[in-house]
């Protein structure tokens, strides 16, 4: 199969044998970003878990320093008396009634809804609209919240929430590849410190198999899995 010209670029910056240091990859990640828009930065970590049995499912949230470089559309569902709260945070759209029933017709614009704990018993009857597209508040992620002014700021900064999918891989945007190279790593480390955080007990082995770092149009490229503190990223 003939290579394009940006194909046999990348093949020449890649040694796909090779593990690297964080600072490596993001370099190569960020010069193999060739598209006409400004490309995300996604990792993928393979853990050494079985999210069959819940006492092995990792999930959790993380607030990146220097945030993904992503506007988050948000939604807070609450009652009248937080709405002023959620738009003075910066919330996209705030209801309670009026939205469920939008919800409920089919309406799903946004990235991340947040529930006051109240509408819960009222939102928690749409699940099967939002649930398969990973849209449900939970307490776990911090998306159930009677704090929901502070949620909102969270998530307007960069706090993302995660989960570990039914093969075992953890995958998340961490920036964009205009960033520096240290905001990058600084996001890469904030992320990877909390999913160490995260192993569960059940978990036996190796916690963390493989790491893989690449941008929305790039290759992935693979990242020494026993490198990942802030003095050996470089």
């Amino acid at each position: 199969m003939k290579l394009t010209k940006k194909q046999k670029e990348v093949k020449q910056k890649i040694d796909l044998s090779k593990d690297y240091k964080i600072a490596e990859a993001v370099s190569i990640v960020k010069q193999c970003a060739k598209a006409k828009f400004d490309e995300s930065v996604d990792i993928a970590v393979h853990l050494g878990v079985d999210p069959k049995h819940a006492d092995q499912v990792v999930r959790g949230t993380v607030a990146l320093p220097h945030g993904t470089g992503k506007t988050v559309r948000v939604l807070v569902v609450a009652k009248p008396d937080k709405h002023q709260e959620a738009i003075d945070a910066g919330a996209d759209h705030v209801g309670f009634e009026d939205v469920l029933k939008k919800i409920q017709e089919g309406w799903t614009d946004v990235d991340i809804i947040i529930a006051a704990p109240d509408t819960m018993s009222e939102l928690g009857k749409l699940g099967k609209i939002l649930g398969p597209r990973g849209l449900m508040p939970n307490p776990k992620s911090g998306t159930v919240t009677p704090n929901v002014g502070q949620a909102v700021k969270e998530v307007k900064a960069g706090k993302i929430d995660f989960r570990v999918d039914k093969f075992g891989i953890v995958h998340s945007g961490i920036g964009k590849a205009s960033f520096d190279e240290k905001k990058l790593i600084d996001n890469i480390l904030s992320f990877l410190a909390m999913i160490n955080k995260l192993k569960p007990a059940a978990a036996k082995g190796t916690y963390i198999k493989s790491i893989t770092l690449s941008s929305t149009m790039g290759p992935g490229v693979k990242i020494d899995r026993t490198l990942t503190d802030a003095k050996s990223a470089a």
